[in-house]
């Protein structure tokens, strides 16, 4: 999958594609639907494929106090991307200037002036464009103008539910992972390298990798069941606790995981915290010494979980 970062780096080999648009955040069942018809329709047309997404996404570009917990950073959403066979993906830099550019702006410079689009497809919901004046009639219109068709995807649906970012969060907020497991189409994972912490794990008994969220809230909250992959020997089972640790009066949200029998350095490797089950919400206790007991218990548990529960995908 070839990356396109900005319109600056468009060439003429990049005209004529088959193209959908949207944050993917997350690359859930959903966006895997869509990107399925993408796929079939640009071989029926004989097109390469293209996806064009936004960083930040539209709407952390209008809520820069208040940002909702993403599913995916940029780099993971990428290599989710990528594992779906498209062959290019376009990310745009969101700011003030492609907030104001006007949605038929938006269509004869990028669409048509820099892809040259001959088939575009966009769920039942997308808007684009300034204050998001754009949808998919606007779209349709211009279509014969400029030679290209387009299609809607209707809302994928599943749970009784419509598959969305935001569904999806809430079910990771509650701690439900099997849910999530579902619409997503994978068990949710956060990647990110081992940072130094503290060491307040180590001297509990507990040491603990701390994985860097980079500027990531996260909808996870609690103690969890989980999976790391990034090691030689494949994925080891671990225990991970995400949260501001208020028992020691932290503030900024980690993600701090501890390895069953294992020791080594990691810090500064890459790693995938694959999440499984939750096993209790963040709590804050009276003592240090209260925490390590709860932590012996949490590791009892999730040993027992683990050894008893297969990772598998509905």
């Amino acid at each position: 999958m070839e990356l396109i970062r900005g319109h600056h780096n468009l060439r003429p080999r990049h005209r004529g594609c088959a193209l959908t648009i949207g944050n993917f955040d997350g690359v859930h069942r959903g966006h895997q639907a869509i990107i399925r018809q993408l796929r079939q329709a640009a071989r029926e047309r004989q097109l390469p494929t293209a996806l064009l997404t936004f960083e930040p996404q539209p709407q952390e570009f209008f809520s820069r106090d208040i940002r909702p917990p993403r599913l995916t950073r940029l780099r993971e959403k990428l290599a989710l991307l990528a594992d779906t066979g498209l062959d290019r993906v376009m990310c745009l830099h969101f700011d003030a200037r492609l907030a104001a550019t006007p949605a038929d702006a938006f269509i004869d410079q990028l669409l048509v002036g820099g892809l040259g689009i001959h088939y575009l497809l966009v769920g039942d919901d997308f808007r684009f464009g300034h204050r998001g004046q754009g949808n998919i009639e606007t779209l349709r219109e211009a279509a014969p103008r400029h030679g290209f068709s387009v299609a809607r995807l209707d809302t994928f649906r599943l749970l009784d539910g419509r598959v969305s970012s935001s569904r999806i969060r809430e079910h990771l907020a509650r701690g439900e992972l099997d849910t999530a497991t579902t619409l997503l189409g994978r068990h949710y994972a956060i990647t990110g390298r081992v940072r130094h912490g503290d060491r307040l794990g180590r001297q509990l008994g507990f040491p603990t990798a701390n994985v860097d969220l980079g500027r990531r809230t996260t909808a996870l909250h609690g103690v969890f069941a989980v999976r790391v992959h990034g090691l030689d020997n494949g994925p080891r089972p671990a225990m991970a606790n995400v949260g501001t640790r208020p028992t020691v009066s932290g503030l900024e949200p980690r993600l701090e995981v501890h390895l069953f029998d294992f020791s080594g350095d990691l810090y500064e490797r890459l790693l995938t915290v694959e999440f499984l089950h939750r096993t209790r919400p963040e709590q804050r206790f009276t003592s240090v010494a209260e925490l390590k007991a709860q932590l012996q218990r949490d590791a009892t548990a999730i040993r027992q979980w683990l050894a008893t529960h297969a990772p598998t995908v509905p």
